[in-house]
């Protein structure tokens, strides 16, 4: 049977989940040095990225990592942690899917054993 090229079409396998890492658009160190800055001005936030030419919901997103990297957010995960989930996330995709092949398994050999 002949492959056919769908555009838009990506067969299923290991690496149709597998994300790939993004290209950041804006250096760490523009970030960090607007989340300096947002911290010793006390300047808003959209002021400061405006200074920078980067979007503000950009560094708003780096300033809330960066406060809770530092533990001035409690409520929001560190960068350690959030590594740790999507870490843990992929290991239960896998041994979800290590379960459904092993039920598969045991479906055949149950058919097997019973047409015996």
């Amino acid at each position: 049977m002949a492959e056919t090229s769908i555009p838009g079409f990506r067969p299923w396998g290991e690496e149709a989940f597998r994300l790939m890492a993004r290209h950041r658009k804006y250096p760490r160190e523009l970030l960090d040095r607007g989340a300096r800055l947002v911290f010793e001005s006390e300047r808003p936030i959209a002021h400061v990225a405006r200074d920078l030419g980067v979007p503000s919901e950009t560094l708003r997103k780096y300033v809330r990592q960066v406060e809770a990297d530092e533990g001035l957010r409690p409520d929001l995960p560190t960068s350690e942690e959030r590594e740790e989930i999507k870490a843990l996330r992929e290991e239960v995709y896998e041994l979800r899917r290590a379960n459904e092949i092993l039920e598969a398994a045991w479906v055949f050999f149950a058919i097997e054993l019973d047409a015996d």
